[in-house]
């Protein structure tokens, strides 16, 4: 399987459940996240994210990420317990993982413990680092600069 890097899009911060959340997406340089794909991503989302805790600041990010084939994945993650973070996944158009069919836009909750692929995990990086210099380092947690502070868009997975 050859490597290859992937377009990183940043779209702007949006409240869901209760969190608010940065937003990614990951496209294929010849298969773009479609707008059918984006309504049906932002749909289950809600369904993805855990109650706040209540003593953590209620933020976190997704990734929605277009695949090589027929697959959408959609990965939430959340901050809990000051500095933990925890990912639910929604899959789409990807039958190896228990989707119905190959329509990407058909979202199931995924059954396995995943953190992320290799292009996903080059957001997990840089978001660790954010919640690190505006929220646990300072005096005062700085929510604000943590969901401006944002991955750069370009190429990801190197």
């Amino acid at each position: 399987m050859a490597f290859r890097d992937k377009e990183l899009r940043v779209r702007g911060a949006t409240t869901v459940a209760g969190r608010q959340l940065k937003r990614y997406q990951i496209d294929q340089p010849d298969r773009r996240i479609t707008p059918e794909v984006e309504r049906a991503a932002y749909a289950v989302l809600p369904h993805l994210l855990p109650p706040p805790d209540g003593s953590t600041p209620p933020a976190g990010w997704v990734v929605l990420h277009r695949g090589a084939d027929t697959g959408a994945y959609l990965l939430a993650y959340t901050w809990f317990w000051d500095n933990v973070v925890e990912c639910r996944i929604a899959v789409a158009g990807q039958p190896a993982l228990g989707c119905p069919d190959d329509d990407p836009a058909r979202f199931v909750p995924l059954d396995r413990p995943g953190v992320g692929c290799v292009w996903e995990l080059g957001v997990l990086e840089h978001e660790r680092a954010a919640w690190v210099r505006h929220v646990l380092a300072p005096d005062r947690p700085d929510l604000d600069g943590y969901l401006a502070d944002r991955k750069m868009e370009g190429p990801v997975g190197r």
